[in-house]
């Protein structure tokens, strides 16, 4: 009788451990990005598992960019003087930035407080290039100048030009 109990005990165990493999491995098949040559329904475990470990190398080797990259942004730049002003994110001064997002545009500028932009210029700007604003915002953090100004198409099947915008305020700071 005892060693009957004992197969029954170990047939109980080797199921439940069955059990929570199936468990664990549909749980990582949720957490893995289905790949187009994989579907998770007839994904056996061994593919599931390369897979997983295919995707956390992938993420590793992205952690590893975004460190060396957020360590090189964040190091102190030295000025030279026949060059315009650093800020610590490598960016020359002025930064102009247009972004352009359906029939919306979204400008960005830093700039320093010796090389300042004129708010009212960079609107007008805008107007003349079709855009209606309809945020404007400015902050300063130390020495540099941050402006965001969110404007959209008066009409929207002329649009923005978003490249226009740009050289217009490239050449107002000239």
């Amino acid at each position: 009788m005892k060693g009957l109990e004992e197969k029954m005990d170990r047939k109980t165990m080797e199921k439940n451990r069955r059990m929570r493999m199936k468990s664990l491995c549909f749980k990582l098949a949720t957490l893995v990005p289905k790949q187009d040559h994989f579907s998770k329904d007839i994904m056996s475990k061994y593919n599931l598992l390369d897979q997983a470990h295919a995707y956390i190398l992938q993420l590793k080797e992205r952690i590893e960019r975004l460190k060396t990259k957020k360590n090189f942004d964040g190091k102190d730049h030295k000025r030279d003087p026949g060059t315009d002003d650093m800020i610590k994110l490598g960016f020359k001064l002025p930064v102009i930035e247009v972004r352009n997002q359906e029939s919306n545009l979204e400008v960005l500028l830093i700039s320093d407080s010796e090389k300042r932009f004129s708010l009212y210029q960079v609107i007008g700007i805008l107007q003349e290039e079709g855009a209606e604003v309809v945020n404007a915002n400015f902050s300063i953090v130390g020495d540099k100048i941050f402006y965001t100004i969110h404007s959209r198409a008066i009409s929207s099947r002329i649009g923005l030009e978003a490249s226009k915008v740009y050289e217009r305020l490239h050449q107002l700071i000239a």
